[in-house]
């Protein structure tokens, strides 16, 4: 009786999942990402360390990546700048009052949380991304809430205000060449997999007007409009800092989440079908150009909109970014935070699920990110369960960029069975290999097939272990069936996920 309950159990959770993903089996390769908001504390940590222990604030993001994990998320988009400050050491800016309470005071005990947050995502063979804001200087216009030792007022005229915040001038040389040594700070000091920009470029416009005109005037030759020079200055620190980085660091890519609309059709007929503000009006970032000039690894439009809405349409967006990608990659933004809101569209618990299934039916769209952790991990409108029961039940390695590596590292050899260890009724399998000799080899896939089932390595479902480790020359296999026999294969990958031909197959009985 026990076994039939088992198997119908078994039989109902493989229906949901081909109901769940469209009768379509779950991609091998996906961008699973989810961003970390740490300014004014939205996701981490809870609240900076006043009289807090910096051992908490660490369980607290394991915690937070172990939830991740047992969803499927596969990288991290960890905000380590979120005001013209750092979660991390090495490098020339003040320590964040978000982290600590006190802009410039150093967590007690000391640690460094990039390079902690790093290794912890590592571990569960996610990517972590450093997500940076560029120009904002500061989240507030209080002079307590500044270090007197702070960038702004260490050098005034580098900035300006706008509404309630400062903000870098954009249109200064100096500001560039200081946001590049900033960030190269992160590639050469930090084992990130990617850099990671937002929408924050110029501030959203307000009542006021940009208060740039001198610089315009300074630097603004060759420019009949300001409008395009200041689409110009974004333009050249995107420029410079991808050939900084690709320069420095190969393996490590370059992003930019980009407000959801470009251009709309009515003002531009390379534009989508939506009639709202654009980031290349409103915001001077012109990211459509950064794709097409290969700036950019991936773009990654924020699509915070439901289907068929008019101003700003999830699908005709969608369809628009993905069709102008040019070649890079395309991750698709998703507002998590958006599930429970009694507005139009948003009032069908379906609309993110249904949101998925559109982005997996187009072939130039590689994956997702969810706005933000704490809206994924409370499971809003049951997204969560979603994706770890259905969407993500299986693992996934992240997507191939062929255009910073296309080789594949040496594969593992002498896959071979080490011993059998008896915990009561179950079994545990060690296998070992032996590490290939590539320097390339970044870590391992461990796939298992049932006995008279094809090796296949494209069906995830065979995926049993993915590891960021390459040191790793054993793995214990906890799952096995008793009286079950099956077949291992192990692969190689690189930095950039480019994966090995498989090793020698064993052959195990249980």
């Amino acid at each position: 009786m026990i076994k039939r309950i088992t198997l119908l159990l078994s039989l109902l959770l493989a229906s949901a999942v081909v109901s769940a993903q469209g009768g379509k089996p779950s991609p091998k390769r996906e961008f699973r990402g989810v961003w970390i908001a740490t300014v004014q504390n939205i996701d981490w940590p809870s609240k900076p360390l006043v009289g807090a222990d910096a051992v908490a604030q660490q369980q607290e993001l394991i915690q937070i990546l172990d939830e991740h994990q047992k969803t499927g998320i596969n990288a991290i988009m960890l905000q380590v700048r979120p005001s013209t400050d750092a979660f991390y050491a090495k490098g020339r800016e003040q320590w964040s009052r978000f982290l600590t309470g006190k802009q410039g005071h150093a967590p007690e005990p000391f640690y460094d949380p990039l390079e902690f947050a790093i290794l912890e995502a590592h571990k569960r063979g996610m990517e972590l991304h450093a997500w940076i804001n560029p120009y904002r200087a500061t989240t507030s216009l209080v002079d307590s809430l500044t270090s007197t030792d702070h960038i702004t007022r260490k050098m005034p005229d580098w900035f300006f205000a706008y509404g309630d915040k400062k903000y870098f001038n954009p249109g200064l040389p100096v500001v560039r060449a200081y946001i590049v040594d900033v960030i190269m700070d992160i590639v050469r000091n930090y084992d990130v997999d990617g850099i990671h920009f937002d929408d924050y470029f110029y501030p959203y416009p307000g009542k006021e007007t940009l208060p740039d005109s001198a610089a315009y005037q300074e630097y603004g030759q060759g420019f009949d409009k300001i409008e395009d020079w200041r689409r110009n200055n974004v333009d050249v620190l995107i420029q410079s800092l991808s050939e900084n980085i690709h320069a420095e660091k190969k393996h490590v890519k370059f992003g930019i989440s980009p407000f959801g609309i470009w251009r709309n059709m009515a003002q531009d007929s390379l534009g989508s079908e939506s009639n709202g503000l654009s980031g290349y009006s409103a915001l001077y970032a012109d990211a459509r150009k950064w794709a097409q000039e290969g700036w950019i690894d991936y773009v990654n439009p924020q699509l915070y909109f439901p289907f068929g809405y008019k101003p700003a349409p999830y699908e005709k967006l969608l369809d628009w970014w993905a069709t102008n990608s040019f070649g890079k990659h395309v991750y698709i933004g998703q507002g998590v935070y958006r599930a429970m809101e009694d507005r139009e569209g948003w009032r069908d618990k379906q609309q993110l699920p249904n949101q998925v299934r559109y982005l997996r039916d187009n072939p130039l769209v590689q994956g997702s990110v969810y706005f933000s952790s704490k809206s994924l991990t409370n499971n809003l409108a049951g997204f969560r369960d979603s994706l770890q029961h259905d969407f993500y039940c299986y693992p996934a390695l992240q997507p191939q960029m062929q255009w910073l590596d296309d080789t594949a590292p040496a594969a593992p050899s002498e896959l071979r069975e080490k011993k059998f260890l008896i915990f009561k009724s179950n079994k545990k399998a060690k296998l070992e290999w032996e590490k290939p000799q590539d320097e390339q080899v970044f870590g391992y896939v461990i796939y298992r097939f049932e006995e008279g089932k094809q090796i296949d390595l494209q069906n995830p479902k065979n995926i049993i272990k993915i590891s960021f480790d390459k040191n790793l020359t054993y793995y214990e296999d906890e799952t096995i069936r008793r009286g079950q026999r099956y077949q291992y294969v192990i692969t190689a990958i690189d930095r950039l996920k480019n994966e090995s031909i498989p090793s020698n197959a064993l052959k195990a009985k249980f």
